[in-house]
């Protein structure tokens, strides 16, 4: 990737719905050389898709939830089921196997402390937990989908 790859790949993560036109008279260049590059980014897959941002207090799952979990089942099988069965949760949003003190964080959005409840009494028939422990978000500081591309 070069500077101008980075440059679109930035406009893009901010705003995927500009036209080809508009990125590449941003970026300096004609449309059909911008329109190549963002295609080659799709087809190396730089690109994984494009989405919509939704705003979860409009959907009321303004509730964020990081639920740390730990477990005493270290293998691929307890893993394998626990991964398919998450996928049944629309809650959680993010899943992550992390080292240290918790083996796997997630990323829950609910409505409000009752629906959390009903989430986790549902979560818990699902696998075998040696703990789980939830924090409660109060304040979002900052967020953003847009991942930095200076390091390639």
């Amino acid at each position: 990737m070069d500077n101008f790859d980075r440059n679109i790949l930035r406009i893009l993560q901010n705003d995927c719905t500009q036209p080809v036109s508009e990125v590449a008279a941003q970026v300096g260049l004609s449309t059909t050389p911008c329109w190549r590059r963002i295609q080659s980014m799709e087809k190396n897959g730089i690109i994984k898709g494009r989405v919509a941002l939704a705003d979860p207090e409009k959907l009321n799952v303004g509730l964020t939830v990081f639920v740390m979990i730990k477990t005493n089942q270290h293998n691929p099988d307890w893993l394998d089921d626990f991964s398919i069965n998450s996928k049944e949760f629309p809650e959680i949003i993010e899943f992550y196997r992390m080292s240290g003190e918790v083996d796997y964080l997630l990323r829950v959005v609910v409505s409000d402390m009752k629906a959390y409840d009903a989430f986790y009494k549902k979560l818990i028939t699902q696998a075998s937990f040696a703990d789980i422990s939830s924090s409660f978000a109060m304040e979002e500081i900052k967020y953003t989908t847009a991942l930095p591309v200076d390091y390639i």
